[in-house]
């Protein structure tokens, strides 16, 4: 076993590093709008707004997708115009195929529509706000108070911050110590 340990000793070190390096990149998530129900029509005019209100209990990310699961509808990526007017005959994204995942490409506003006629002016509609991504600044506690409020999507992937010069460093010397021991 050790003769093996030591004859592979390269690849093995590549291989976790390629693992490390990999896992410490992956820092995106995907939302389903409208959760179980999935994108339909709000069963009342009480619930109009249920979908602004999930957005507003997000934070989204540049890269992030968010997961439209419906049947017998559409999604429609618009202008803010056509989002307060719940029609658009040139929508910037369309989709129909009962399962829809879109992913956000640059910060900003996006405005979604059902595109099935009738069912925007009823509430099947959603505004998402995406932030920019940016190294994470140290938080004040006001600001790690507000973040802990702000719930992110519930997904299979960690979320995690790329590891410091100094985390590589000790890293790879700890490495090397244990190979060559």
């Amino acid at each position: 076993m050790a003769r093996f340990f030591k004859a592979s000793h390269p690849i093995f070190l590549c291989f976790i590093l390629l693992c490390c390096f990999h896992v410490s990149l992956i820092n995106c998530s995907e939302f389903e709008v409208g959760g179980h129900d999935g994108w339909v029509v709000p069963k009342s005019k009480d619930n109009e707004d249920i979908y602004n209100q999930w957005a507003s209990q997000n934070r989204f990310k540049v890269n992030d997708t968010v997961r439209f699961k419906y049947e017998k509808d559409s999604v429609l990526v618009v202008s803010e115009e056509e989002y307060e007017r719940c029609k658009s005959s040139r929508p910037l994204f369309f989709s129909n195929n009962g399962d829809t995942v879109f992913k956000f490409d640059r910060p900003g506003t996006f405005f979604f529509i059902s595109g099935v006629s009738g069912h925007c002016t009823r509430g099947q509609k959603l505004i998402i706000k995406v932030l920019n991504v940016e190294e994470p600044a140290a938080p004040s506690p006001q600001s790690a108070d507000d973040t802990a409020q702000t719930p992110r999507a519930k997904s299979g992937v960690a979320e995690m911050s790329p590891p410091s010069f100094t985390t590589w460093t000790f890293f790879v010397v700890s490495l090397f110590g244990l190979v060559y021991a």
